[in-house]
């Protein structure tokens, strides 16, 4: 236990507020990443160090400089080569914003008309800034630096007025060309290229002699992981992308100087990420597959108010291409069946936990062709109680017992428990060929978790805009779809789907006390591999498979509830609380204590009868 005191005088302190962490910054003009400054909060060292190297005539020129055009081109036929431009700022920032590459003599009478334009059109000081906001400094990866201020934390995680000279020698220095003057591929070059700017700074007595001295000494200080927010949870930012243009007006999200508050959780998002980092290549080896050739995704929400913790769309966390988790929308398999079994149970005076089930042969005509499911043991094990069809996932006994509550029904259950995207419903859904994205299932999933309360999915708690003044936006609505009773006795039942059916595994992973519920889900010759689940309060679904959709030899027992359970072994999390809503009791008969619901009849052996009354253990039955 530590204990938090002031830092002056060492009194205790009760509570701490910690401000959240940054963890992107969006330029939603362009979808960017951007770290935009006005312009008095560009350093007077930068901006004079700029002009002096790029635009020494910058505020006596209307938008191009006749006399630097001649210039260059006298010092470029003495070279026989191009050693000199002429391009002003505004005509770079027109480039930069409107134009091409290409080096044309149309392009660059065009370059220069609307420079002319633009310095008509705007003041110095907003084209300077434009500039600073705008220009191009550097790759990181997918992930272009624009901008000083962006740059500044990139290359040396500090913000652009904590900069020394050296540091902003060399920022200037590389605006030259990026690409040929890369400090972290070519550092002897960029120092060279650093020290002729910083001797210009002398020149022009932007610092002295004896400072630039001192400062070309200086090494580059170049910072390995600066600036990573927008790269460094790429799945969760698309998440939060989405959501805002779901949620908010277009016109809103043009604006600059948004503060745009996530529900991520960085500490689970990084136990999920090493998880996946640790066990995706051993599943690879288990399956003597390539290193690499396995694919996942990984979505971890909160039970209570539905937030989205943490999110991973591929086996590299941080790259920010296909997201798995929002877009790979697969068949979920026996993922499927908690679904049935719910709206089974939702329907109290037909079905509870003991409700003997046929797993008998099923033939259909489907378009014209039998269909004949098996169950994963090819066996046919007769009556079974409702509760062990679900924890064995006899496929059998789901689809006859799916059968019987109505496949459309079912498929429109699913929606009200969140999946957003059409269903067809047909037979083979009760087996789960309906696909879906992770993030869909976590959706079912956290409706499940949450006792019947549908919260919709949420990666944004609020935006606010420059002034800190909140948006509009579609307000948040906690619905409930399924009786807390139903879920309950769903969840008591997937709880055995750890502690005795396929998710057995769990119980030799997780600490001991960790109590959980889940369900594993494989598709057909083992294209996908699944696990879904959740603890006291927080909603994982896992799921591995390959891109090329071709089989991997990895049920949800050996393939996703691995990684599943390496994630729940990792986050702090809370074990399933195991309190029973007033509505149900206990039966202690025929050796078994099997919760159901008071008030309707049966026997507690898995009678089929439940319309007779009975002596009310909890709450009054509904009439």
């Amino acid at each position: 236990m530590q204990d938090v005191a002031d830092g002056s005088d060492a009194t205790p302190l009760a509570l701490v507020r910690l401000d959240p962490a940054l963890i992107a910054s969006i330029y939603p003009t362009h979808n960017e990443d951007r770290v935009l400054l006005r312009r008095e909060q560009l350093p007077p060292r930068l901006v004079k160090t700029l002009l002096a190297v790029e635009d020494r005539t910058f505020y006596q020129h209307h938008g191009v400089d006749p006399r630097g055009i001649a210039r260059a081109a006298y010092q470029n036929l003495r070279a026989g080569r191009t050693v000199q431009g002429a391009s002003t700022l505004t005509q770079q920032l027109v480039k930069n914003f409107y134009l091409t590459q290409d080096r044309t003599l149309e392009r660059k009478l065009n370059e220069a008309y609307m420079a002319v334009l633009l310095d008509w059109r705007y003041d110095k000081d907003e084209i300077l800034t434009a500039y600073a906001n705008e220009v191009y400094l550097g790759q990181d990866g997918n992930r272009a630096i624009h901008g000083f201020g962006l740059a500044s934390r990139f290359y040396f995680n500090r913000d652009l007025d904590e900069l020394d000279v050296p540091q902003t020698a060399m920022l200037v220095g590389i605006l030259k060309g990026p690409s040929d003057f890369n400090p972290r591929r070519d550092p002897d070059r960029v120092i060279e290229r650093r020290n002729l700017v910083i001797d210009l700074m002398a020149h022009h007595q932007i610092i002295s002699r004896d400072a630039a001295e001192a400062a070309k000494q200086a090494p580059l200080g170049i910072v390995e992981g600066g600036a990573r927010p927008s790269g460094e949870y790429p799945a969760f930012i698309q998440l939060v992308r989405r959501q805002l243009r779901r949620d908010y007006r277009e016109e809103d999200l043009r604006s600059e100087g948004l503060r745009i508050f996530t529900t991520l959780d960085p500490l689970t998002q990084a136990h999920v990420e090493s998880a996946v980092t640790d066990r995706l290549p051993k599943l690879d080896r288990s399956r003597r597959l390539p290193g690499g050739t396995l694919e996942t995704a990984a979505v971890v929400t909160s039970v209570a108010q539905g937030e989205v913790l943490a999110v991973v769309g591929s086996r590299d966390p941080g790259y920010a291409g296909f997201n798995r988790a929002l877009d790979a929308v697969r068949p979920i398999g026996s993922l499927i069946k908690p679904v049935i079994y719910l709206k089974a149970l939702s329907q109290p005076d037909r079905y509870s936990l003991v409700t003997p089930i046929q797993d008998k042969p099923v033939n259909l005509r489907v378009a014209g062709v039998i269909w004949r499911p098996k169950n994963y043991d090819h066996s046919v094990h007769g009556t079974v109680p409702l509760y062990r069809a679900l924890v064995k996932s006899y496929n059998l006994a789901t689809v006859n017992l799916g059968l019987e509550l109505g496949v459309a029904d079912v498929a429109a259950f699913l929606k009200d428990l969140g999946a957003v995207r059409d269903i067809d419903a047909v037979p083979a859904m009760l087996l789960g060929s309906v696909s879906l994205p992770p993030v869909e299932v976590a959706q079912a999933y956290q409706t499940i978790a949450a006792g019947g309360f549908r919260a919709p999915l949420r990666a944004i708690r609020e935006v606010l805009d420059a002034s800190g003044r909140p948006l509009n936006r579609y307000p948040l609505a906690v619905e409930s779809v399924v009786s807390a009773e139903a879920a309950y006795l769903t969840k008591w039942a997937m709880r055995r789907v750890v502690t005795q059916g396929t998710a057995t595994w769990l119980n030799k992973r997780l600490p001991s006390g960790l109590t959980v519920a889940g369900k594993t889900g494989t598709t057909n010759d083992m294209r996908d591999s699944w696990f879904a689940g959740f603890s006291g309060d927080k909603v994982v679904v896992a799921w591995v498979g390959r891109d090329d959709n071709k089989p991997m030899g990895l049920s949800g027992s050996t393939g996703a509830l691995r990684l599943w359970g390496d994630i729940m072994a990792r986050v702090d999390t809370q074990p399933l609380a195991d309190i029973a809503p007033e509505g149900v009791v206990a039966s202690g008969a025929c050796g078994r204590s099997v919760p159901y619901i008071a008030g309707y009849g049966g026997s507690a052996c898995g009678g089929r009868s439940h319309r007779r009354p009975l002596r009310l253990l909890g709450r009054a039955a509904p009439a």
